[in-house]
């Protein structure tokens, strides 16, 4: 049994992957930031912890992680202003690693997107370039880290029904389910072959995909 912290709970993954961290034994603390979404997060078999980590120092997001095994950041502006995607999905992010280390744990599981590169390809004039640069400098701060990190870097997020199999490295947007991407999330969890590693994967095709826990490599 692990306890599991998921900053960004009331998210549409994170819905998914606490009842899959339950069903295996499993502790989990969603991180919400309205309280009216107590009731629906914690019908999933979360506990709620309601912080609204955007306003929240280190030291603040420290507390709030101490104590548990594991932490996974699938929290995001959902596509605001440019100001507070760089406040959540760069800033609150960087501080949320921070904070792992402060608090004495170890392993982070970030939850990034497929095009997160360098040279991701997004110009200043798009309305996209501002989530594409706060990723971008979220997973090289985790990578910079000394902590047991990995970050799953999914395509183009669907609402299909899960197939159970992904492509690692797919052509094109990499489509892929959202409940697929929580058990991603979830192998991930307790798989340590995936600790320094970017996993970038859609769902891919029948011919190229394959069981989440092959293609993981592990």
């Amino acid at each position: 049994m692990s306890r599991i912290i998921v900053f960004g709970g009331h998210g549409r993954i994170a819905l998914l992957l606490a009842p899959l961290l339950v069903a295996r034994g499993d502790e989990v603390t969603a991180v919400i930031r309205n309280p009216a979404h107590t009731e629906e997060v914690e019908a999933g078999g979360a506990r709620a912890l309601v912080a609204d980590v955007e306003q929240m120092d280190v030291d603040a997001i420290a507390e709030v992680i101490r104590g548990h095994d594991a932490v996974v950041w699938s929290a995001g502006a959902g596509g605001g202003s440019p100001e507070r995607t760089y406040a959540v999905d760069r800033d609150a992010a960087i501080r949320s690693m921070d904070a792992t280390g402060r608090a004495g744990v170890r392993r982070y599981v970030m939850v990034s997107w497929l095009g997160s590169t360098a040279d991701h390809g997004v110009p200043p004039e798009d309305s996209f370039f501002a989530y594409a640069d706060a990723k971008w400098a979220a997973d090289e701060h985790l990578r910079s880290m000394s902590l047991e990190g990995t970050i799953l870097a999914p395509g183009t997020l669907t609402f299909d029904e899960p197939t159970g199999r992904i492509q690692i490295d797919p052509d094109g947007r990499g489509a892929v389910a959202r409940a697929d991407v929580a058990a991603v999330i979830a192998a991930t969890l307790v798989e340590p072959c995936t600790i320094g590693r970017t996993l970038r994967f859609g769902n891919g095709d029948e011919t190229a995909a394959e069981p989440i826990a092959d293609a993981l490599g592990c």
